[in-house]
């Protein structure tokens, strides 16, 4: 209340931005995110040539990191965040905050890789496979440098697997074999698709 009375009063005074800084950082600190975010981005577009301008747009990409959810909520939040926090290393290059920010986009984009994961299993269970494929490769589209970028590849064998298309299982894995960071899961896939070969070769004969 201090703070706005302050902008009432003073907002082209010298303190006029010191005061709107702190006002988004009373918000900020009280953990009501989306009202600190108004009032960062207030100071950011109303006040351009404040050294207070910097700590704002970085306080905008953590206030939008606490807001995301848990992965299999909404994600609005998350991709919001995402967009802010490269915006920000594309105009901070050299910025104090640079460590923590790739950090979050590291921890974020993970999140965003779980949940095409966990929806393509889900698919999978559900036996649509064209649509358990379709997330699994928009996760390798978009978030080929996670960890769940090898746990793709596999699902992708197994889908195919599942789904008695041991042509397509086997193209794909010879086109992806290199790009596999786990050698462990690269052998489960392989290991999978001798299996089902076998599988068939034995019914065949039979």
């Amino acid at each position: 209340q201090e703070f706005e009375y302050m902008l009432l009063r003073g907002k082209h005074t010298e303190l006029g931005d010191e005061a709107q800084f702190y006002l988004a950082e009373s918000y900020y600190l009280n953990k009501e995110y989306l009202l600190a975010i108004s009032e960062y981005d207030r100071l950011v577009r109303q006040m351009t040539y404040s050294p207070f301008v910097h700590k704002s747009r970085y306080r905008i990409c953590q206030s939008y990191v606490n807001k995301s959810p848990k992965y299999f909520h909404d994600q609005d939040y998350t991709t919001k965040a995402i967009d802010k926090l490269q915006e920000f290393i594309e105009d901070y290059p050299e910025s104090e905050f640079r460590d923590e920010v790739i950090e979050s986009l590291g921890f974020l984009r993970t999140k965003l890789a779980r949940k095409a994961y966990e929806s393509a299993i889900l698919y999978t269970k559900m036996e649509e496979y064209e649509s358990a494929v379709r997330y699994y490769n928009e996760l390798l589209t978009s978030y080929y440098d996670t960890g769940y970028a090898d746990r793709a590849r596999l699902g992708i064998v197994k889908v195919h697997l599942k789904a008695g298309e041991i042509h397509e299982a086997e193209e794909f894995l010879s086109e992806n074999e290199n790009r596999f960071k786990d050698e462990e899961t690269l052998r489960q896939a392989r290991s999978l698709l001798e299996e089902e070969k076998s599988a068939k070769k034995s019914g065949g004969e039979t």
